[in-house]
């Protein structure tokens, strides 16, 4: 099973909480991104809760629509197929990229 969390996708949560990039649009930083068929998130701020679960705001994609939003980490955590977990972390994704440099890579 893959770890959709590392220490240093953390610490970039810390560097990013919910709403420091607020307003800068495709020019925000991307933290981690994760996939699973046709779906992508981009996350560009994170809050970690006591309980373990992250809640991050990003940019959704599904196929050829998009939009900003929030999901959090028991959400992915929890799609499965065939009883198996199924999202995965892009690990080869550069961290800093912004959401524009991102967008042109998936399309």
């Amino acid at each position: 099973k893959m770890k959709l969390i590392t220490k240093a996708i953390e610490n970039q949560i810390k560097k990013y909480p919910l709403y420091s990039q607020d307003g800068l649009g495709e020019n925000a930083k991307v933290i981690v991104k994760f996939f699973f068929g046709n779906w992508t998130w981009l996350a560009t701020e994170g809050q970690m809760s006591p309980d373990g679960n992250i809640t991050f705001f990003g940019r959704v994609i599904n196929g050829h629509d998009y939009e900003w939003g929030y999901f959090d980490l028991k959400e992915l955590e929890s799609v499965k197929f065939l009883g198996y977990p199924c999202v995965e972390r892009d690990r080869w994704f550069k961290t800093g990229t912004t959401v524009k440099e991102a967008m042109e890579e998936i399309y």
